[in-house]
């Protein structure tokens, strides 16, 4: 049995019942009203993908998973651009007076043109001299929450779940993210200091692609579970190695070529998306 999820930040009822009458489906069940609703299908439709390009257009994030084993067991979550609405290396080279440079790199990389760790050395190695306590500035003036990461958390380990930061980030924020929204643990590169300076070199090994994987077998290895009992988030092309291992891997406004290769995409829901794909309903998040 497959289970079709419509979520949206305004949800047009007659769009929902008319598709699941097209496609045969089971009773709907609203999650949210006029937010999130699910229903039943016993085949995968032919025309799924033209479908979801037209929700799309209505601000309509469509997806179709297996119905069983929905809710998972650990959340295995980047940071940048997912958990937090900004690119922190980005942030810091505005304020090093290298941003549009940095930021180039950065978009290139998340896109998958460039390899992560090499463009992670070149962007670092531009922020040489910064004054290391521009990170402070950066936490309190320019990073934000991504709406609904807080119920995320709080309603998956409410359940008994686990939860990972794992980031090609720095520890520097990924302790700061953590600390706020209650992650397990957290995993990123260090970024080097000396005299009050940012060196401009990024501790080795550098945490990018299959790092992540890594972490996500190691956290399976150590809790008695499989892949197929996580649920993994993230943007960026580095990413996509622990999305496709996860049993859930959520492509979270990501760019279009990680996308692509992604059938989980949420693109106008926030974090709580996640939850109703797990099945939970509006009166169960925690919050």
């Amino acid at each position: 049995m497959l289970v079709v999820t419509l979520i949206s930040p305004a949800l047009d009822p007659a769009f929902a019942d008319a598709l699941r009458n097209a496609w045969g489906g089971g009773d709907a069940q609203w999650l949210a009203p006029d937010r999130a609703v699910e229903f039943a299908v016993t085949a995968r439709p032919d025309n799924l993908w033209e479908v979801w390009a037209e929700a799309q257009k209505m601000q309509t994030d469509l997806v179709l998973q297996p119905a069983e084993g929905r809710r998972k067991s650990v959340l295995l979550a980047d940071m940048d651009s997912t958990m937090i609405g900004q690119e922190c290396i980005d942030e810091l080279a505005d304020m090093a007076g290298v941003g549009e440079r940095v930021s180039d790199i950065t978009a290139r990389a998340m896109n998958g043109e460039l390899d992560f760790e090499g463009a992670l050395r070149e962007r670092v190695g531009l922020l040489a001299g910064l004054d290391a306590d521009v990170i402070d500035r950066v936490w309190r003036e320019r990073i934000t929450l991504t709406p609904g990461g807080d119920v995320l958390l709080a309603t998956m380990k409410a359940h008994g779940g686990y939860t990972a930061l794992v980031s090609g980030g720095f520890t520097a924020f990924t302790t700061r993210v953590a600390e706020r929204l209650g992650f397990d643990m957290h995993r990123a590169n260090e970024l080097p200091q000396e005299g009050g300076k940012i060196t401009g070199a990024v501790a080795e090994p550098i945490l990018g692609r299959e790092a992540k994987v890594q972490a996500l077998k190691d956290i399976c290895a150590t809790r008695g579970l499989t892949p197929d009992d996580v649920m993994a988030v993230g943007d960026g092309a580095n990413d996509l190695g622990m999305l496709q291992l996860a049993g859930a891997g959520v492509a979270l406004h990501a760019k279009p070529s990680v996308a692509a290769q992604v059938e989980r995409r949420i693109n106008h829901g926030d974090l709580t998306a996640l939850l109703y794909l797990q099945g939970y309903a509006e009166d169960e998040f925690v919050r």
